[in-house]
């Protein structure tokens, strides 16, 4: 999957996950914060979901948050492969 198909890939999910139409740029702003470490540290993780609930502008309660940490804590995913987390978050 090349890049532009890949970013077109995440805009179209979170459109379709939130109904919120959110810019390639912002995504990008957003995306080049996160390393592969941000997925392992709980509290960075923790950070993640509210600024990418926040560009959405809505509100995720603390157990979805859990969830969504709990999941990807014990999934097993590349951390390094967005592509993999794409098709992780599109499955729910």
């Amino acid at each position: 999957m090349s890049g532009k198909d890949l970013s077109k890939n995440i805009l179209n999910t979170v459109k379709s996950k939130t109904g919120k139409s959110v810019s390639e740029k912002d995504i990008n702003k957003l995306a080049s914060t996160v390393k592969p470490s941000t997925m392992q540290n709980e509290a960075q993780l923790r950070q993640l979901i509210k600024q990418v609930s926040s560009l959405v502008n809505i509100n995720v309660p603390e157990s979805t948050v859990n969830d969504i940490v709990n999941a990807v804590k014990s999934s097993q995913l590349n951390p390094n492969n967005l592509e993999q987390l794409m098709k992780m978050i599109s499955k729910k």
